[in-house]
C-alpha cells in the first residue's frame, strides 16, 4: 500500500509542471490576447493534428493531460486531441532506453504512432466539419472556467492558474492511487493470460488495457511486448489507445460526458483497428 501511495505521488508530481503551464497559457489567452489573435488560433486549428501528433511523441503523459484541458477550454479541436492521445508514447520510451533497444527500432515505432495520430486527427476533424458546423471554439475558455468556478475573469492570472492546477492535481492523485491499487491486486500475470499472443483478441484486450488512465498501462504493455507475450500489432493497439492520465482529465474537465464517451470510443476503435491492420500486414520493426 505504501509503494502504491509513493508511485501515485510520483506520477502526480511529474504532471504538475505540465498542468500549471497549460492553465497559465489558457489564462493568458483569455485575459491578454485580442479577439483577432483568438480568431487566428481558431483558423490555425485545422493544422492542429500535425502539431498534436508531434508533441504527443514526447515521453511524458503530461502532454495528454494538457491536451485534455485545452480541449475542455475549446482551444484545440477533437482531431488535435486524438492526435495527441494516439501519438503519446507515455512510459514506452524510457523503458526502451533502459532496455537498450536499438534507436532505429524506437524511432520507427514513434514515427508510426506519429503518422497514425496525425492522419486520424485530420480525418476526424474533416468528418466533423462536413457533418456539423465547426463550433470548436464557440465557447472557448470561458466555458471551461465557468465549469470550474475558479473566477478566471479576475485580474490575478497566476492565482487562477494555481487554482486550476491544484484542483486537477488532487483528482489525478486519487485516480492514480486507485488504479495503482487495482493493477497491483489483479496482477500483471493475470493480465498477461488474457492477451498472450492471441490474434485480434490480443489487439482488442491490449486496447482495453491502454484505456486505463494511468502511466502504468503503457509500462505493462511495453514490458509484455519485450518479454514476447505480445505481438507488435497488439503492442501498438495498447500504446495507441493509451493516453496516460489524459482520458481521466478529459472526463473531469469536459462536463459533456456523452461527448467524452464518443471520443473514447473513437480512440479505442482507431487504436485497435490500426493494431489489427499492422498485424495482418505483417509489419514489424
Amino acid at each position: 500500500m505504501i509503494d502504491i501511495l509513493i508511485d501515485a505521488s510520483k506520477d502526480t508530481a511529474k504532471l504538475i509542471p505540465f498542468l500549471f503551464v497549460t492553465y497559465l497559457i489558457m489564462e493568458i489567452i483569455e485575459h491578454k490576447t485580442s479577439d483577432k489573435v483568438k480568431h487566428t488560433i481558431e483558423k490555425s486549428g485545422r493544422i492542429g493534428p500535425f502539431f498534436g501528433a508531434a508533441f504527443g511523441v514526447f515521453p511524458q503523459c503530461g502532454f495528454s493531460a494538457a491536451a485534455s484541458s485545452l480541449y475542455a477550454g475549446r482551444v484545440i479541436t477533437v482531431g488535435t486531441l486524438l492526435a495527441v492521445y494516439l501519438s503519446t508514447s507515455d512510459e514506452m520510451l524510457p523503458i526502451f532506453i533502459s532496455e537498450q533497444i536499438p534507436f532505429a527500432t524506437t524511432a520507427k515505432i514513434l514515427g508510426l504512432k506519429f503518422l497514425i495520430g496525425m492522419i486520424a486527427g485530420f480525418v476526424v476533424d474533416f468528418v466533423i466539419r462536413r457533418l456539423h458546423k465547426d463550433k470548436s471554439f464557440e465557447h472557448r475558455i470561458e466555458h471551461f472556467c465557468e465549469q470550474e468556478q475558479c473566477n478566471c475573469h479576475e485580474d490575478n492570472i497566476l492565482k487562477a492558474s494555481i487554482v486550476h492546477t491544484l484542483k486537477i492535481t488532487v483528482f489525478i492523485f486519487i485516480v492514480s492511487f486507485f488504479l495503482g491499487f487495482v493493477i497491483e491486486f489483479v496482477g500483471e500475470e493475470a493480465l498477461t493470460g488474457f492477451i498472450t499472443n492471441k490474434p485480434i483478441i490480443g489487439e482488442i484486450v491490449a486496447g482495453l488495457i491502454g484505456l486505463i488512465p494511468n502511466c502504468a498501462a503503457s509500462v505493462v504493455i511495453t514490458q509484455l511486448y519485450l518479454e514476447g507475450a505480445l505481438s507488435f500489432g497488439a503492442m501498438m493497439s495498447g500504446l495507441l489507445v493509451g493516453a496516460g492520465i489524459g482520458i481521466a482529465i478529459l472526463v473531469r474537465t469536459n462536463r459533456d460526458q456523452k461527448e467524452n464517451t464518443k471520443i473514447i470510443v473513437i480512440l479505442y476503435g482507431i487504436g485497435v483497428l490500426s493494431g489489427i491492420i499492422i498485424e495482418l500486414l505483417g509489419i514489424t520493426v
